[in-house]
């Protein structure tokens, strides 16, 4: 896949370093030629001097044959511009963007560019960390708003149906590993001493969870 990131910074650097290791094509644009100083020694990708949104340097860089472009540099104005210019004037597939601010969300939203904000995600990890320490996310969506954890049941909710543990837009109960068995949830099936279940659950209902857990695993 080739990639487009525009912002050399330590995000871009960084995300640009692992998809190069994984074999990606990777072309890296920032308006400061020492941006390039936070690649490693041997860098394999390209390093283009410029602004993110000038179709010059985009097209030096190939945009032309893009699978994806990612917006992170240092300014929410500079990545919106160049990320629509990615999405609407060269229709590249898959156009991401950061933004530090998290209420200019709605903007991308309407623009249809998913958006990544550094500041949400902090405060919604720090907030699980700090409160639902036994609830550790796996796995997390968009800026943190939606989450995976795993946590084996407490032996008071055995022989209780795993479904009753849904609740409609906040907790949904998505695996059961059971011995060596994974299995999906299906209507009727009662918990077993020992599962270990998988939630997709709402980081504003954690504290929810934790109520059908905190019983027997404590806080």
């Amino acid at each position: 896949m080739r990639v487009i990131i525009v912002g050399c910074g330590r995000v871009g650097a960084t995300l640009a370093t692992q998809l190069a290791a994984e074999g990606h094509d990777v072309r890296l644009v920032d308006r400061r030629t020492e941006a390039h100083r936070l690649l490693p020694p041997g860098f394999p990708g390209a390093f283009h001097t410029g602004d993110g949104f000038s179709r010059s340097v985009l097209e030096a860089a190939g945009i032309d044959r893009t699978d994806a472009f990612v917006a992170v540099t240092s300014g929410d104005s500079s990545n919106i511009v160049s990320a629509r210019t990615a999405k609407e004037t060269y229709r590249v597939p898959i156009v991401l963007a950061r933004i530090h601010d998290p209420r200019r969300a709605d903007i991308y939203r309407e623009l249809g560019i998913p958006t990544v904000s550094s500041v949400r995600w902090a405060v919604n990890r720090i907030h699980q960390m700090l409160l639902h320490r036994h609830l550790s996310p796996e796995l997390s969506f968009g800026s943190g708003e939606t989450v995976v954890v795993r946590s084996r049941l407490p032996a008071y909710l055995t022989g209780r149906p795993l479904t009753e543990f849904d609740v409609d837009g906040e907790i949904r109960v998505v695996e059961i590993t059971r011995g060596s068995r994974s299995l999906l949830p299906a209507h009727g099936v009662l918990a077993e001493p020992g599962d270990l279940v998988t939630f997709a659950v709402t980081a504003t209902a954690l504290g929810r969870l934790r109520g059908f857990l905190d019983k027997e695993l404590g806080t």
